[in-house]
């Protein structure tokens, strides 16, 4: 009840009216039935225009660090979440990572859609980097379809690092299911995850027309705070 009121009563009519999301492809999304949605991601804000303009209650899986903020702002920052579907995940690896894929798994044994970002974390630059198994992992495990689906202009919006939205239109490109039922039973083979990865990843990127690297988002944000961080000017004593 809460998801609705916030989705089509406080939060909703406002983000529509003020950046006047567009959809392409709207029909691809299943009317019933468990589903993942890959998006690429640019922008904090593709985990909300995306809810927003979807029929169905979706979930997305966020990192638990936006769930534990104090005060009036952890509250604010909680509350926001929670109304637009995103489940906290620990994202430190090992036992957490597998608690992240139950949490996944479990959204889609209800039926229901599951958003997942296959890059694991934002573009620092706007190109579409190397997919996390995880995905693949969940949609074998779970024998569920894979939709693609482009955030537009969501980076320019909402800049990484950057607290209040610049006003302008942002857009999503909704693709075709892809189908992975050949693969039934092979979610324990990483060859097979690696290419059920790859698959979604090239169907993005033609979805898109965005630029590809094989290689980590967070591989090149490492990169990007090293060579940030040697160009800082040491103190002197």
């Amino acid at each position: 009840m809460f998801y609705w009121l916030m989705k089509y009563v406080v939060i909703g009519p406002v983000i529509k009216a003020v950046f006047r999301p567009w959809m392409v492809g709207r029909r691809n999304i299943p009317t019933e039935g468990a589903a993942i949605l890959a998006s690429n991601h640019l922008s904090f804000s593709d985990s909300i225009f995306l809810p927003l303009m979807i029929d169905r209650r979706m979930a997305f899986l966020a990192k638990s660090d936006y769930f534990t903020g104090k005060g009036i702002k952890g509250w604010a920052t909680r509350m926001f979440f929670t109304a637009t579907g995103q489940l906290p995940i620990d994202r430190s690896g090992g036992k957490a990572s597998e608690a992240s894929l139950n949490t996944g798994l479990g959204v889609l044994g209800r039926g229901e859609l599951l958003g997942i970002y296959p890059e694991g974390t934002r573009s620092p630059d706007g190109t579409l980097y190397r997919g996390r198994t995880g995905i693949a992992r969940m949609a074998l495990e779970a024998r569920v379809p894979v939709v693609p689906v482009v955030m537009v202009d969501t980076g320019a919006v909402m800049p990484i690092g950057q607290r209040l939205p610049r006003v302008g239109r942002v857009g999503i490109v909704i693709g075709e299911p892809l189908d992975f039922s050949r693969f039934e039973g092979m979610e324990g083979d990483r060859y097979v995850l690696r290419s059920v990865t790859d698959e979604i990843m090239v169907a993005l990127q033609r979805l898109g027309e965005q630029r590809y690297e094989d290689v980590y988002a967070s591989t090149v944000k490492d990169r990007l705070a090293t060579a940030q961080a040697a160009k800082a000017p040491t103190s002197r004593h």
